[in-house]
């Protein structure tokens, strides 16, 4: 076999298996940790008749005020359809409106209603007990040190991400 090409048998093969030292390793255990965290948070919405894709979106406008349409399916990562289909539901459930935009009669800005901020607040109180389950293996200082390395991993300016 030429020197230049890699030995097949030597290379680390994705596994999805926790100890996998293959190149993709970062990113399978990132989903699947994400997938853990969806379902203990979807566990904690569904009481109060949301899913993860409307409080994606409810957090955003609790953090930013009142929101273009493009601008919130930047902000979540969901095409502008998806994003349309959340706001949609928000409001049938009356927790966001969509406001006229002065000078841009096209344009809707989408702003969060005093009952979607209750029902923001109460998310937080339901999913805190099963966020505290979900870290519970961690020490404290594991919990800050992986929310620091993800924090740094996520809002990374290096590379791709």
């Amino acid at each position: 076999m030429p020197s230049d090409v890699p030995n097949p048998v030597a290379t680390s093969r994705a596994t999805d298996r926790p100890g996998d030292t293959s190149p993709f390793a970062v990113g399978l255990l990132l989903r699947r940790a994400h997938w853990r965290a969806a379902a203990v948070m979807t566990e904690a919405l569904r009481p109060l008749g949301i899913e993860l894709r409307h409080f994606a979106v409810l957090i955003v406008l609790a953090d930013r005020g009142a929101t273009m349409q493009r601008d919130l399916a930047v902000a979540t990562g969901t095409d502008k359809a998806g994003v349309m289909r959340v706001v949609d539901d928000l409001e049938r459930k009356g927790l966001a409106v969509r406001k006229a935009v002065p000078g841009d009669r096209r344009a809707k800005a989408v702003e969060i209603t005093p009952e979607g901020i209750e029902l923001f607040d109460a998310a937080h109180v339901a999913a805190t007990p099963m966020a505290e389950r979900l870290v519970a293996r961690l020490g404290s200082d594991e919990t800050e040190k992986l929310t620091d390395l993800l924090t740094r991993f996520a809002d990374s300016t290096d590379g791709e991400g």
